[in-house]
């Protein structure tokens, strides 16, 4: 298994942390006494690999439990088990504006000013610090960038494999899907629809298919929004999205769409992103 201890300085993004560290597979688990480590981690050794990456956050929120944390990570080595320490730290400038924003009172000043809670926890967890297998400075990054950063250090794998392409097609005379992040028209092609021998038919069909992209516009399309996705995609991740759902639309979401959809799916599979299609109103 793999252990992660999450820790640093009130305000330097452990809650946010944690969030992400969940979209990358990660059991979490939030101010968990030190003292339970070990007996928590034989109860995930009992789950017989259902459990593989755990997440702790251990910080003074604690309080008095807290001081116990340096012999339990002792007693959890002891045990056999390893773990890294996310030690994250930021500015005391950024960090006091953090508070003021959020109208947060600092956990060791209930009447003092921040400035003072901040030096007393600098003081408190100057040990853990300078155990941090990582030390992430958050003062200048977006909450997207220290997603980016936290799938650089634990997500395992090809990070692209973890980035899922959702490819809906659907009809405007029903609505545009609500999740959808990007939205084509494809109404400017040929309508099998007024076709007697096609009507019925939809895009799954190899008819429907044949008369959409024997039109020129219908592959000029799609080179076009392949070559554009291509683009977008690496730079979706970079921002910490980890899905992106492209709504291809015509008149009624049985024809156009749907093999617009196929077809757009089809070439997107040979890259590193997992691809899904779903044809919402197809029926």
């Amino acid at each position: 298994m793999k252990f992660v201890i999450i820790t640093g300085i009130s305000g330097a993004g452990k809650s946010l942390t944690v969030k992400f560290m969940e979209d990358l597979g990660f059991y979490c688990v939030d101010n968990l006494p030190p003292v339970l480590i070990p007996r928590f981690a034989e109860l995930c050794d009992k789950k017989k690999g259902m459990i593989t990456k755990i997440a702790m956050v251990m910080d003074i929120r604690g309080g008095l439990f807290f001081d116990d944390l340096f012999t339990s990570l002792e007693a959890f080595r002891g045990l056999g088990y390893e773990y890294d320490i996310l030690f994250l730290d930021a500015s005391d400038e950024v960090l006091i504006k953090r508070f003021k924003e959020t109208r947060r009172m600092h956990p060791l000043t209930q009447k003092g000013s921040i400035d003072k809670g901040l030096r007393k926890e600098r003081e408190k967890l100057k040990q853990l610090k300078e155990m941090a297998t990582t030390i992430l400075d958050t003062s200048r990054l977006t909450p997207g960038q220290l997603k980016e950063e936290l799938r650089y250090l634990y997500q395992e794998g090809n990070p692209e494999s973890h980035f899922l392409l959702s490819i809906t097609s659907f009809g405007f005379k029903y609505g545009i899907p609500l999740d959808a992040d990007l939205v084509f028209d494809v109404r400017f092609l040929k309508n099998p629809y007024y076709e007697d021998t096609l009507r019925h038919l939809t895009g799954k069909d190899k008819e429907i298919q044949n008369y959409v992209m024997e039109n020129e516009d219908a592959v000029s399309f799609l080179d076009h929004l392949e070559s554009m996705l291509l683009f977008l995609l690496p730079r979706y991740m970079k921002e910490g999205k980890n899905q992106l759902v492209v709504a291809i639309g015509c008149t009624g979401g049985k024809h156009r769409s749907v093999t617009i959809a196929l077809e757009l799916a089809s070439r997107l599979r040979y890259s590193r992103f997992r691809t899904i299609v779903d044809h919402r109103d197809i029926e």
